[in-house]
């Protein structure tokens, strides 16, 4: 941390006074928050453990690099630092929208209400209650200008203001603010029709220009709703404390997020990330393979040469490991919430296939049916996904989850499928809807089987419950917890063998 501990005292001044940003001079009825135990660089080191704790991995060289960094930024340019700070710290730019919800929270741009916010009136009705209806026109406007600092400016105002007279709302430990409390009234999303007139004036109303404009419109909407957020993280932070509200109101990362509560957007992207997991689990393999080839130590062989040098096994002799690499084969539930978490992992694993002699892909919701075919590198997961319900047999005339008739229609139906080569990894969350769970087809396969594991995305605390079997199949099978790509990433790269 050199270049945060020999900061002059009047950076550090600088620097502390640049966590409120040019905008965000405080009223003085607010104090701010305690001040870091190290100043200036122990904020640094509170912001880079938080950054740790949301899954973005930040060591000591970055540490020190954005401690260089801060000490040749104009701190009192809140934009300048972001980026700054984001260059040293960041090596991917899936990372980007983590780092900047605890940008927002370590750096805000505000302590309380802000000051010049009051000069943004929000209509009110004769009544008192706020005027939706002018409100909206207010918003439309600001959105459908040309972007610029002080539209930006504007639009933060405002949601300031929204925030603090429409967002207010009194909680357990006292008042708080809440982003639904602030938008729900106002529903931003009637407004797009009218930004796409604004932004099509004067044009030929071209479908390509309204499309572009419909899309122009849906992103500031979307921008707006993201202003508001902050700003209401920003309040409750002052509150209850940035820690708490950044593990909750910060978006993690996608690989730590839950299998069975991803959001589309998380899993759009698992699915752009696929191949870089993908690497990393083929140069773990590769490299378990390397040292895999240098064999056992042969104790016969190594003490029979050591004969020639009185007795000191100075030269070890090792057995010759087995040549080959092994089959593998998936079998997959793709039924409801855990669908995601098998079409990820059989893209995973499909990349992989150059790692093992051969794979092959099989997928059920109570039927089992051979996928292999419908994987290349070029298909999305989601169109994969809709292929498999659409081309293989996998759903019967119930179509509810049915783990013992799979089991059983994968026995007979794929006799060759698993041989004493095969790694076995079945993958589902075993609730079977209180049916038989044909314990003993499981325990043909695993026994017939060189590997046999199940890979559950349910927290192991759920197995058992309700319609769950994960325990008796656990008694069958070396069953493993896989809640998110980076434990599933963790566990496969374990699992298989070489």
């Amino acid at each position: 941390m050199a270049g945060a501990s020999n900061t002059p005292r009047g950076l550090v001044s600088a620097a502390v006074r640049a966590v409120s940003g040019t905008a965000g001079a405080a009223k003085p009825a607010t104090a701010p928050g305690p001040a870091a135990e190290h100043g200036f660089s122990g904020h640094l080191v509170g912001f880079v453990e938080a950054l740790r704790g949301r899954g973005i991995p930040v060591g000591p060289s970055e540490t020190v690099d954005a401690a260089q960094v801060v000490t040749v930024l104009d701190l009192m340019d809140r934009e300048v630092l972001r980026e700054g700070l984001a260059c040293a710290l960041l090596r991917r730019t899936t990372q980007r929208a983590t780092f900047d919800g605890l940008f927002d929270l370590w750096f805000p741009a505000a302590l309380g209400e802000r000051v010049g916010a009051e000069e943004v009136e929000i209509p009110y009705k004769p009544d008192g209650a706020v005027d939706i209806i002018e409100l909206r026109k207010m918003l439309a406007e600001l959105l459908v200008q040309s972007p610029s600092e002080e539209r930006e400016r504007a639009l933060q105002a405002l949601a300031a203001q929204m925030v603090e007279q429409m967002g207010q709302y009194q909680a357990s430990g006292g008042p708080s603010f809440s982003a639904y409390q602030t938008m729900k009234d106002l529903q931003p999303e009637i407004l797009v029709a009218k930004l796409i007139a604004g932004f099509t004036a004067g044009m030929d109303n071209s479908d390509f220009d309204t499309e572009v404009a419909r899309r122009t419109a849906r992103q500031r909407i979307k921008s707006f709703r993201g202003t508001v957020e902050a700003e209401t993280r920003r309040r409750v932070a002052e509150r209850i404390g940035r820690e708490r509200v950044a593990t909750y109101g910060v978006a993690r990362q996608a690989e730590d997020a839950d299998f069975l509560r991803i959001s589309q957007h998380e899993l759009d992207d698992l699915r752009r990330s696929s191949q870089r997991l993908a690497r990393i689990l083929a140069s773990r393999l590769a490299s378990r393979r390397r040292r895999a080839r240098r064999g056992e130590i042969d104790l016969r062989r190594t003490l029979r040469k050591s004969m020639s040098t009185g007795g000191v096994p100075i030269h070890l002799e090792t057995r010759k490991p087995r040549p080959g690499r092994p089959d593998l084969v998936l079998l997959c539930d793709i039924s409801g919430s855990v669908a995601g978490f098998s079409s990820f992992t059989m893209v995973l694993v499909n990349a992989l296939r150059e790692q093992f002699s051969r794979v092959r892909i099989f997928a059920f919701v109570d039927r089992s049916d051979e996928v292999t075919q419908l994987f290349d590198s070029v298909t999305p997961l989601d169109q994969i996904t809709r292929r498999i319900f659409t081309e293989a047999d996998v759903v019967g005339i119930e179509g509810h989850s049915d783990y013992g008739s799979a089991l059983e229609g994968f026995a007979e139906n794929f006799p060759d499928a698993v041989t004493s080569r095969t790694s076995l990894l079945i993958l589902g969350d075993a609730r079977n809807n209180y049916r038989d769970p044909a314990l003993a087809t499981l325990e043909q396969l695993v026994a017939v089987a060189k590997h046999a594991y199940w890979l559950n995305p349910e927290a192991e605390k759920l197995w058992g419950t309700g319609d769950s079997a994960a325990k008796k199949y656990a008694e069958v099978i070396e069953m493993h917890e896989c809640r998110s790509a980076r434990q599933l990433t963790t566990v496969v790269g374990r699992l298989l063998p070489v």
